[in-house]
């Protein structure tokens, strides 16, 4: 992506501008929070397909996101390939397993309770998409030689966060999925010992009986996230 020889500071004129008064402003982020609570994690797909011009959009979206030095540390593997996600469940539900039968704490199993997870992961075959989210702990310039990538987790975070949205606008449902070690993954997806990968997040539409955990609507008031000084 970058050449060392082209590693200079330019500049241009903001090219986007809005300039909306108070009114306007609380008008528009007063709806978009509104749609945003609309957004659930969702265990239940259905079998209707998704456009993969639709999931490209997404992840476009995604990387517009700001991040370290502007390097970009993320890359996204999306999978609609039957076999592919099977081996991705089979070696998902072995690492859940393992979680569930020891390798987590006693707390961390009770807080899960009202999630109602256990280590059965159908949804990351049924969802008619896997977006599979990298973080790339190092580039290489264009005479193969690394560079070093700057708030690598921070930055995948957020463009992690836009893609969510983003797959919300577009009408669809997911569900973040991050089993540990996801070692696995980088090789099944021949993805370069630079990246790790952070999450799965299964895609698609949701089935007609699909349901979600009461707790999950219970969000923490504005008082309890906010401090104003």
């Amino acid at each position: 992506m970058f050449s060392k020889d082209k590693l200079e500071y330019s500049q241009l004129p903001l090219p986007d501008r809005q300039d909306l008064d108070d009114a306007e402003m609380l008008k528009r982020v007063d709806a978009f929070r509104d749609f945003m609570a609309q957004r659930h994690t969702v265990r239940d797909y259905s079998t209707r397909p998704v456009a993969q011009g639709v999931i490209e959009a997404c992840v476009a979206a995604a990387g517009t996101a700001p991040s370290g030095a502007n390097h970009q540390p993320w890359h996204f593997v999306a999978i609609s390939n039957p076999a592919i996600k099977r081996q991705i469940r089979e070696a998902a539900e072995e690492e859940e397993r393992k979680f569930y039968d020891g390798g987590a704490s006693d707390e961390w199993i009770k807080a899960l309770e009202p999630i109602g997870t256990n280590a059965d992961k159908p949804h990351l075959e049924d969802a008619p998409w896997l977006i599979v989210v990298f973080a790339q702990r190092y580039g290489l310039f264009d005479d193969g030689t690394r560079y070093k990538n700057y708030y690598v987790p921070e930055s995948v975070g957020i463009a992690t966060g836009i893609l969510l949205t983003a797959l919300h606008t577009a009408g669809l449902v997911t569900l973040t999925h991050t089993p540990n070690p996801m070692r696995f993954l980088g090789d099944l997806l021949n993805r370069p010992d630079s990246e790790k990968a952070t999450m799965i997040i299964a895609v698609g539409h949701a089935a007609e009986d699909a349901t979600v955990p009461a707790v999950a609507k219970i969000k923490k008031p504005l008082n309890e996230i906010l401090s104003i000084r």
